[in-house]
């Protein structure tokens, strides 16, 4: 199946403790069905320092579950769900709340 939700789209947080917070998706995990949000579900990870690495209390960010992100609609902001249809000869994903087109 087609990835709904791709790296750099811009999505909204649905649930969780990050809940309505907006970021852009920094990287995607289609096998866990996981991606990273910058700025959101973000955990202090101690480490310790290496040659190559300052040590110490690090805010990193965690993988947060597709199905609690939505894309932002480009059209009016809010949160949308996402489609694919055909234009021409070319597969096209697109807002299914004002049916703009995201990537094409």
């Amino acid at each position: 199946m087609a990835a709904k939700l791709k790296k750099g789209d811009t999505v909204v947080v649905l649930a969780g403790k990050d809940k309505g917070k907006e970021g852009e998706i920094a990287s995607v995990n289609p096998k866990t069905g996981k991606a990273v949000v910058t700025g959101v579900n973000v955990a202090i990870r101690h480490t310790k320092q290496s040659a190559n690495t300052q040590g110490g209390r690090i805010p990193m960010e965690m993988p947060i579950d597709l199905s609690n992100l939505a894309l932002v609609d480009p059209k009016d902001g809010g949160p949308t769900r996402v489609g694919f249809r055909m234009e021409g000869d070319k597969k096209v994903r697109y807002a299914k709340k004002s049916g703009a087109v995201i990537d094409g």
